[in-house]
């Protein structure tokens, strides 16, 4: 009995249509960040583990995609009648992993080529990373990210530069967004404020929950990680914050009279005053609940959410400081933004923002009525691809029916005849899809009338 083919959960086949629309999403992306001066990079999909463990926080390190090593991976263990330690024992039957994201992969490039690349370096890298995680609506084991970064400056010039960035990406692809931004310090401010500055990264994997599991369950899990009631107490009334951007860093000045806090507030101030500046029309808010897992952040953080479509974040990132420092460059900052593909696409379909034409599908189709009518056609087939018309010619001497019907399964706009009658005419019957009409055109009129049409 044939083997029922099959794919790993939460990966996915992409049908023709969906790689149009796809590619659609990456093109439109990439001519934004070319727009503003960045270069792309690319680094192999799996790491070595020493590369990728610690980076991410306990949950993070659960989620990366082993992979074993080749050969006799298990003749270096000892085992003595003891069960496995699976932890020593991952380490001698694993030494590389599938990326979890891009980010940490680029500090790592940055570190091993800095003589080679000029700072402060401005990359962007489109590519698939890989996570062990439950999947479900929204959320692959397998999907892509398109990153942004811009490393070897600390100027908050550069996290303006990435908010005016997420406004012409979704301004382009027309999706209606929010973009929530905070800062870590101001997260380190408040941990310090209730008191509890060491349980810092319990408080933000917490509170990064909130919209997800709701107050209830994250001050459990505050309390579970060892807060007391009163710390908990005083955390509400920040979470819970009222009023616009400005009001709020106006109520949090006096409450955060601590360095780090007042620190993350000035870099707050700074950042929104430049966005005033640049006269944006995407909406931007202090999100004080926004902490984002991730422990490597140390500045500003940012998350996008489609307002018309729910949807969880589509893009994310911030700023940190020690990234690369952990691969023996320090002192280098970096601020960083990562676009999730897979999400904007669901959010794209599901508001049927996709144009109904892309400009990688064919638009004109010559039919096929045999060899005659093939060489009559060939010529007249090459000049509007030289012209920049996406055309192809059906590649049997099928019946009519049969040919018109791929036409119309491929939804392509324009179809091109030539029986005897044109051929002796040196003319073409042109068949517009969509009106339903057809007109005959002398042949040395057909490519520029389509090619003024394409344009």
């Amino acid at each position: 009995m044939a083997q029922k083919p099959s794919i790993p959960k939460g990966t996915r086949d992409f049908l023709p249509e969906v790689m149009v629309r796809r590619n659609y999403i990456f093109d439109t992306i990439k001519s934004v960040f070319k727009r503003y001066g960045f270069l792309p990079i690319e680094t192999p999909s799996m790491e070595n583990l020493s590369t990728l463990l610690g980076k991410y926080g306990e949950e993070g390190d659960k989620l990366l995609f082993r992979i074993l090593n080749s050969g006799d991976f298990l003749s270096g263990v000892e085992q003595n009648g003891e069960p496995f330690d699976s932890l020593k024992l991952a380490s001698k039957i694993s030494e590389k992993g599938l990326r979890y994201d891009l980010t940490v992969p680029f500090a790592r490039f940055v570190t091993m080529y800095r003589d080679q690349i000029a700072f402060p370096f401005k990359r962007y890298q489109i590519q698939p990373v890989w996570r062990a995680d439950r999947p479900q609506k929204g959320r692959y084991r397998e999907f892509y990210q398109c990153d942004v970064d811009i490393i070897g400056s600390n100027s908050l010039l550069n996290e303006a530069e990435l908010v005016s960035i997420v406004n012409d990406v979704f301004n382009d692809l027309k999706i209606n967004v929010i973009l929530k931004i905070n800062n870590r310090k101001v997260l380190a401010g408040i941990a310090e404020y209730i008191g509890k500055s060491d349980a810092l990264v319990d408080i933000t994997v917490a509170i990064d929950k909130l919209d997800k599991i709701g107050i209830d369950a994250v001050n459990a899990e505050l309390a579970e990680k060892g807060l007391e009631p009163e710390a908990i107490g005083k955390l509400q009334p920040i979470l819970f914050m009222k009023g616009n951007t400005r009001e709020k860093l106006a109520q949090l000045k006096p409450m955060l009279d601590n360095e780090v806090g007042q620190k993350g507030i000035e870099e707050l101030e700074t950042l929104f005053d430049y966005i005033d500046d640049m006269e944006l029309c995407i909406d931007t808010e202090l999100d004080l609940t926004l902490a984002r897992g991730l422990n490597y952040y140390t500045g500003a953080i940012f998350e996008v959410k489609a307002k018309d479509f729910p949807m969880g974040s589509i893009s994310g990132g911030g700023r940190y400081d020690n990234l690369t420092g952990i691969f023996g460059l320090p002192n280098v900052s970096g601020v960083g933004i990562s676009f999730g593909a897979d999400r904007i696409y669901d959010v794209l379909e599901g508001l049927k923002l996709f144009p109904e034409t892309m400009s990688e599908s064919t638009k004109v189709i010559f039919l096929n009525f045999g060899k005659d009518e093939e060489r009559y056609c060939l010529k007249y087939l090459n000049q509007m691809r030289k012209h920049g018309v996406n055309a192809e010619i059906y590649p049997d001497a099928a019946k009519i029916q049969k040919q018109m019907k791929y036409a119309d399964q491929r939804n392509i706009p324009i179809v091109v005849i030539a029986g005897e009658t044109e051929m002796n005419e040196q003319t073409f019957t042109v068949k517009w899809m969509k009106e339903g009409r057809q007109e005959t055109m002398e042949a040395n009129r057909l490519v520029s009338t389509i090619q003024q049409i394409n344009k």
